[in-house]
């Protein structure tokens, strides 16, 4: 569905094929601006993709190196399945095709995925542990999430890459122990939307277990509660107003 504030990219062909690369391509901009909004950059490391609308086995990335809050529709790279920039100048993160290229093929139902070096999340990601149903929020991630329990360094190889795919199975997110977190959806605005609520959680667990011993919520109320807030329409609805207060205030990521 085409939302407000979108317009079509001066780079792409007036077709229905360029319009939707284009509407793909600005949503994923505003990602990394929010991103940028939330502190979710950390140097040249975090990366958001979304595969391209012609061929489903590239994927359009942010160029290596370039601010989160600078990024426009027009800066983003296109990558094939070789690691090779097919659209655009920059060059690509070699940790982002590592894994990137090796979640969208392990998962043909996502569009999008999102990984970066949150503070929270990588805070909590130390513990090694999943995230508790300690609040509504949570329940989101409630028996839709895993734990990758084995950090070997910079991914910089697609075997870790097909692991990480495999420690994600069918879920929305996974907890990268000792690195941080990564969220998929079927859209951009779901896999965004997901990455940012799960840092939040990590950082109200973090909070909660500093003062005291939380309470969960009973699994039957959990697993409800999961339906009403996880699943992929509601994480999609609630990146619209993330989106719209985006691009109402930097309009040139539509560019």
């Amino acid at each position: 569905m085409q939302q407000p504030f979108e317009t079509p990219s001066r780079s792409e062909p007036a077709t229905a094929l360029g319009a939707q690369r284009a509407q793909l391509k600005q949503r994923l901009a505003a990602g990394f601006r929010l991103f940028a909004r939330f502190g979710f950059d950390e140097g040249v490391a975090g990366h958001i993709t979304v595969r391209d609308p012609e061929d489903p086995h590239t994927f359009w990335v942010n160029p290596f190196g370039m601010y989160f809050g600078h990024i426009r529709a027009s800066d983003l790279i296109l990558v094939n399945a070789d690691g090779e920039v097919i659209r655009g100048r920059a060059k690509v993160n070699r940790a982002a095709f590592a894994i990137h290229s090796r979640i969208h093929a392990a998962r043909p139902d996502v569009m999008a995925a999102a990984h970066s070096h949150s503070l929270y999340g990588r805070s909590w990601s130390t513990l090694g542990r999943k995230l508790d149903p300690i609040t509504q929020d949570a329940c989101a991630f409630y028996e839709d999430h895993e734990l990758f329990d084995d950090y070997t360094g910079v991914v910089l190889d697609t075997s870790e890459g097909d692991r990480i795919g495999a420690a994600l199975g069918r879920s929305k997110a996974v907890i990268l122990r000792n690195h941080g977190l990564l969220t998929v959806g079927k859209s951009v605005d779901a896999a965004v939307f997901w990455f940012i609520s799960m840092d939040r959680c990590c950082h109200s667990q973090l909070l909660a277990e500093a003062a005291g011993k939380p309470i969960a919520i009973d699994p039957q109320h959990a697993r409800t509660t999961h339906g009403q807030v996880g699943s992929e329409g509601a994480g999609w609805l609630s990146f619209q107003p993330l989106y719209e207060r985006i691009v109402r205030e930097e309009p040139d990521l539509l560019e």
